[in-house]
């Protein structure tokens, strides 16, 4: 049974193309994608992630047990922060990518990707043996991803907390469009700033129809999945499934920037001896010379037709007009510059590996 969120009805109502994704009818496109796409470059467009998933962890050993099964260090967190970090699977590979956001020195807020819910809920449990308390509330929580340059702009006028002084990856709690325990952090996937706004389903009508009314001066519009993924792809953020999984090392994905490895976690022994040995692939980003559009598991090949690599992402992007992607290479092709070809269909594709992110805003 696909599950809908609490706005699922309007997004029909808007004429959204629904699509499945994660156990849920989710919308993939209102206008089309290059629209909603540029309109978040330019403006300012509200992305309904409800899907994501969302635990509390809290009391007594709780830093413990996120510094425990998270790569990144929890230890740099103060009240009112945001972490990016991963949980690295024991195996070498990822078991998520997620946020960490600090309510207090006992309590934590872990957000994390829809298609995971369960899986990272049983992975952080078979760690917890402390018994600290944890909840999953990811069923009665809805998140609006409200992202451009004139975000701020546009919500300010919905709460008297100060969002547009707001520094990146951090949070406030408080009274948002008239309803109570809001959450809004300046995180987002997009690489056009904004927020991301956390709260309980039964406000979710009230709080998208606020945010648009409010917006209306900013030209805000709806976005959907498929703008959401060209967005956060021009920018080199990793997708999980695609990017990142169980197989990829977090240093080959080029996320050593989020493994702290002076720290003791899962796994920590395993990556430090991968970084002292030297790692044989990494991920890059890639334009195409040739005209064409790469897709995830397209190979990636050398002039002489070997398979070298594979493509984990791509597509047109709409504020480039190029054509780009991400691939897994050997370590001694990941210099920028370096020409690769991509395997389409029975034509070998000439591209060149760049520096992410793609769109340098």
């Amino acid at each position: 049974m696909m599950k809908n969120t609490a706005l699922s009805h309007i997004h029909e109502a808007l004429g959204a193309k629904m699509v499945p994704f994660a156990g849920y009818n989710m919308p993939v496109q209102y206008e089309g994608v290059t629209a909603e796409h540029i309109n978040v470059r330019e403006n300012v467009g509200v992305f309904d992630v409800s899907h994501m998933g969302e635990f509390i962890i809290r009391g007594e050993g709780a830093f413990e047990l996120v510094q425990k099964v998270t790569s990144n260090d929890v230890s740099k967190l103060v009240n009112g922060k945001v972490q990016y970090t991963c949980l690295p699977n024991g195996k070498g590979g990822i078991v998520d990518d997620l946020l960490v956001y600090r309510m207090d020195e006992q309590t934590y807020f872990l957000v994390v990707n829809a298609s995971n819910i369960d899986k990272d809920w049983d992975w952080i449990s078979r760690h917890n043996t402390n018994g600290v308390e944890m909840v999953n509330i990811s069923e009665d929580t809805s998140l609006l991803a409200v992202q451009g340059p004139k975000a701020a702009i546009a919500l300010q006028a919905l709460t008297e907390m100060n969002i547009s002084d707001m520094k990146y990856y951090t949070f406030q709690k408080g009274i948002f469009a008239g309803k109570e325990n809001v959450l809004i952090s300046t995180t987002g996937y997009t690489g056009a700033g904004g927020f991301e706004i956390y709260f309980k389903n039964e406000d979710a009508e009230v709080i998208w129809n606020s945010i648009f009314e409010a917006g209306k001066e900013c030209n805000i519009t709806p976005v959907g999945l498929a703008a959401r993924d060209t967005l956060r792809l021009e920018m080199g953020f990793c997708l999980y499934g695609n990017d990142i999984d169980d197989t990829t090392s977090p240093l080959e994905a080029g996320l050593g920037w989020i493994t702290k490895l002076t720290n003791d976690f899962v796994d920590s022994d395993f990556l430090k001896s991968q970084k002292e040995a030297g790692i044989n692939r990494r991920l890059v980003g890639f334009e195409l010379i040739d005209r064409g559009v790469p897709r995830q598991g397209y190979d990636v090949v050398s002039e002489q037709g070997d398979k070298i690599g594979v493509v984990t992402s791509g597509t047109m992007a709409p504020s480039l007009k190029k054509a780009i992607g991400l691939a897994y290479v050997p370590e001694d092709m990941k210099a920028e510059g370096t020409e690769i070809y991509i395997a389409v269909r029975k034509k070998q594709l000439k591209a060149k590996v760049v520096s992410l992110p793609f769109y340098k805003g």
